[in-house]
This record gives C-alpha cells, structure tokens and sequence, in this order.
C-alpha cells in the first residue's frame, strides 16, 4: 500500500486536500500506482500490513475496494502479522484462552472478508486490533 513513510509526519498535500492521510487517500494512491505498474492479466494483489495496525490495513484495503474505477485484479490480504497479531495476543500459549482467540480471528477474518468487497463498517478487533505493528528495521 502506499503509505506515508514510517518517519513522516503522517501528513500529505495531495491537490485540493490537506490534514492527516486517509484510508481514501491510501487508496487514490495505490490503485493509481497498481494500475500504472500491474497488468491485468495478474488476477490478484495481496498485501501485507507494513507495520499498519489490523484496524488501519484493514479500512485501507475496504476503501481500495470501494473505489469506483477499473480495478482487474483482486484485491486483499495475504495472511501475514497484521490478522494475526490480536488472536495471538488473546491466546497467549494459555489453553484457557482459545475459545476467545478463535472468536477474535473470526472477527478479523470477517472483517477483511468484507473489506475485499468494500463493505467494512470498521472498528472491528478493539483496542488490540488497533495498535500499530511498526517495528523499525523488521526484516520479514
């Protein structure tokens, strides 16, 4: 996705806007750079969070979704840290707490599934589900 760098002041000017970056304008830019880059013929993008939070990944994809231009591909999520992270941290290796981790993971594949058709109300997952992922220097 394109997002602003992890050192930015989080702010971008696009044409006619300013103030924080929204999921709308994470969207504007990264299906325009998609369509500029991936042919057509790719029948899907996946996307990993880049350190965004389960909730901010999860908006940004809906609102790619919702745009209404030629989008040829799918677009969604490869399940990688940012839907995990909540349920893992509910869990926490404790057998007691899997009934309730499953009910999260749920949650967020919920979530997503309706992010992938622009459906996604948000404010899925809570606190847990909201905080950032942003480990600097993370090497996958």
């Amino acid at each position: 996705m394109v997002t602003p760098g992890s050192d930015s002041a989080k702010v971008i000017q696009p044409p006619g806007r300013g103030g924080q970056v929204t999921p709308e304008v994470i969207a504007e830019y990264t299906v325009r750079a998609l369509r500029r880059t991936v042919p057509p013929a790719v029948p899907g993008i996946v996307f990993l969070s880049g350190g965004q939070s389960e909730e901010q990944a999860t908006l940004n994809l809906n609102a790619m979704n919702k745009l209404e231009v030629l989008k040829p591909w799918t677009l969604s999520f490869s399940f990688g840290r940012a839907l995990q992270q909540s349920t893992l941290k509910t869990w926490g290796g404790k057998t007691e707490n899997i009934t309730k981790a499953q009910e999260v993971f749920l949650a967020r594949c919920k979530a997503n599934s309706d992010a992938t058709l622009g459906k996604y109300v948000g404010g899925s997952g809570g606190d847990l589900a909201s905080e950032s992922l942003y480990v600097k220097a993370y090497k996958y």
